[in-house]
């Protein structure tokens, strides 16, 4: 079973990608904590990440950060950039009235909530597995 990171404050959506992600046959592991999620990557195979934009408890060597932070710290590292990430955010990222935030994260791929078609998401996921 491929794992998956599921970056998300939100019980709620923790509790929806745990029980949808493990239906489809993956296992997710949720998770908060920025330091605890980098040292995860060096250690596991992990095959996605799902990263909530805005992250009202993570931080990052003591730092608060949100998901384009993290997004962005990982891609830029040689070692875990390989991993995807599929971020996700009640803002569109085609709206650039601010900038874009989508191209600022290096992200691989954005999905915009609340998540409605299940489908879409697990094609997006299967899509950026690549199994």
């Amino acid at each position: 079973m491929s794992k998956i990171i599921v970056v998300e404050d939100d019980q709620f959506s923790q509790h929806f990608y745990s029980y949808l992600l493990n239906k489809a046959g993956y296992t997710p592991i949720i998770m908060e904590d920025g330091d605890k999620i980098i040292d995860t990557l060096s250690i596991e195979n992990i095959k996605l990440i799902i990263m909530d934009i805005n992250l009202k408890n993570t931080y990052f060597k003591g730092e608060k950060v949100n998901g384009i932070f993290l997004s962005k710290f990982i891609k830029q590292d040689n070692a875990l950039s390989g991993v995807p990430i599929l971020l996700v955010s009640a803002y569109s990222p085609m709206l650039k009235d601010e900038n874009d935030f989508f191209t600022e994260s290096l992200a691989d791929d954005f999905i915009t909530k609340p998540i409605v078609d299940f489908n879409c998401l697990l094609n997006k996921v299967k899509a950026l597995i690549k199994e």
